[in-house]
């Protein structure tokens, strides 16, 4: 019998019902006072939500439905407005992050969190660490952590919380003292970011002499493509979970559980909605669309419904775990990485990363795209490793098995070029977002 998520249990206790099963209309209750406080406290103390919203949003909150009647908020937003969000002084902020998005031009995007607001991170890094590691257990984290307040510093406060050890170590640049530390550490769990976790993993596999391979591995910060992760559990023998975040969220939004079913979300500190991306009309449950999100208990600066650029949908079917939390399926990619063709398809990215990792010796990938009148140029670069530089044929043939691709290319507007390099000696360069890169 599949385990029930501890998330569930850390709910309920939130609610104020600790020990206790948790009840799906006591947490939808909990929600709309929340969300009615956090509109009325971004009113009252932030320029742009009073600007954005009108003195009277919280009064036409009366049911989680009537969210739909408040605009949104975006990307655009933050880059634009992102210190008129602020709610509270200078003095009470602990953390400022800024993200430099790749291909974006203008400001930056910038969050400001409160000491408050990052405890809540911990608590529910806790939560969702507990879901695959045990008291005891040595955990590899590779992600940025020298900073306070960073994610990897988060990642250690929740570790140490649960009585595990955290082995803090940052990107993998170096894939031969990444190796080296990971053997000496002797690690049960590993966390990190899909392609550097697979990095790691095919060049230890044969390669190193280790002890024994991690139990268990949490893929954190971009998104996993069901080949990578099939990849990791077959190099590693170990059991691979899922989490989606983002800096918005205050970086967790949903873990999997046991059963590797979808993402259960942080309902106590977040309010979830999938919307059509083109009307904003929101979506019924078991249809694809936008991720938008509100933060329930955010005081530094709360969002109020957040276009994330996502795509997924709610699952309506209840999980095998038994939990009461909604779900939210695998990310299907990301509004800003879909290519449309003059077939009048579409391509996702998501589509390219699955055929990539599928190959054997990959790590790493671009696509490039150029549009040339009624003809589209799509070339794909493959970083590969263990000597495998010349399978650019292998890669070819893998997405020609996506029939969009095989579609347009029959029909004479898809040209598709695949080339592959092997990782030099072992260093990894650390890549950005994926997206299609436009070139004229």
């Amino acid at each position: 019998m599949t385990a029930m998520t501890p998330l569930d249990a850390w709910t309920a206790t939130r609610l104020g019902l600790p020990g206790k099963r948790l009840d799906r209309q006591i947490l939808e209750n909990y929600q709309l006072d929340k969300l009615s406080a956090t509109v009325r406290f971004a009113v009252a103390n932030s320029p742009f939500y009073r600007k954005h919203l009108g003195q009277s949003a919280a009064a036409g909150i009366r049911t989680l439905g009537d969210l739909t009647s408040l605009p949104f908020a975006t990307a655009t937003d933050l880059r634009s407005w992102g210190a008129q969000m602020l709610c509270v002084s200078q003095s009470r902020i602990n953390r400022v992050v800024t993200l430099d998005t790749s291909g974006t031009l203008g400001e930056p995007k910038r969050l400001w969190f409160t000491a408050d607001d990052q405890s809540l991170t911990v608590d529910f890094f806790q939560a969702g660490m507990s879901t695959l590691t045990r008291p005891g257990d040595r955990v590899l984290i590779l992600l940025p952590g020298r900073r306070p307040g960073s994610v990897g510093d988060l990642l250690a406060q929740a570790l140490a919380r649960l009585g595990a050890a955290s082995l803090p170590y940052g990107w993998v640049t170096d894939l031969a003292a990444a190796a080296r530390f990971m053997r000496q550490s002797r690690a049960d769990s590993v966390v990190g970011s899909p392609v550097q976790v697979l990095a790691l993993a095919r060049y230890t596999t044969g390669r190193v002499d280790l002890a024994e391979f991690p139990r268990t591995v949490l893929l954190s910060t971009d998104y996993a493509p069901g080949a990578l992760i099939r990849e990791v559990e077959r190099l590693w023998g170990c059991r691979v979970f899922d989490h989606y975040g983002m800096t918005e969220m205050g970086l967790g939004g949903g873990v999997e559980c046991e059963a590797h079913s979808g993402y259960h979300l942080r309902e106590a500190d977040l309010l979830f909605e999938v919307v059509d991306p083109n009307t904003g009309e929101r979506q019924p449950d078991g249809c694809e669309g936008e991720v938008v999100f509100s933060t329930l208990t955010r005081r530094g600066m709360p969002l109020i419904r957040y276009r994330t650029g996502d795509l997924s949908r709610i699952l309506p079917e209840p999980c095998a775990c038994g939990s009461s939390l909604k779900r939210l399926d695998r990310l299907g990619g990301r509004l800003d990485s879909i290519l449309r063709l003059p077939t009048d398809g579409t391509l996702r990215l998501s589509e390219i990363a699955e055929g990539v990792f599928a190959v054997p010796g990959t790590i790493d990938y671009t696509a490039t795209v150029a549009v040339d009148g009624h003809r589209v140029k799509l070339a794909v670069s493959v970083l590969t490793l263990g000597g495998r530089s010349s399978m650019w044929e292998t890669v070819e043939a893998e997405l020609e098995r996506i029939e969009t691709v095989r579609n347009a290319r029959a029909a004479g507007c898809l040209e598709l070029r695949a080339d592959s390099r092997e990782c030099d000696d072992g260093v990894l360069p650390v890549s950005g977002k994926r997206l299609f890169r436009k070139v004229t």
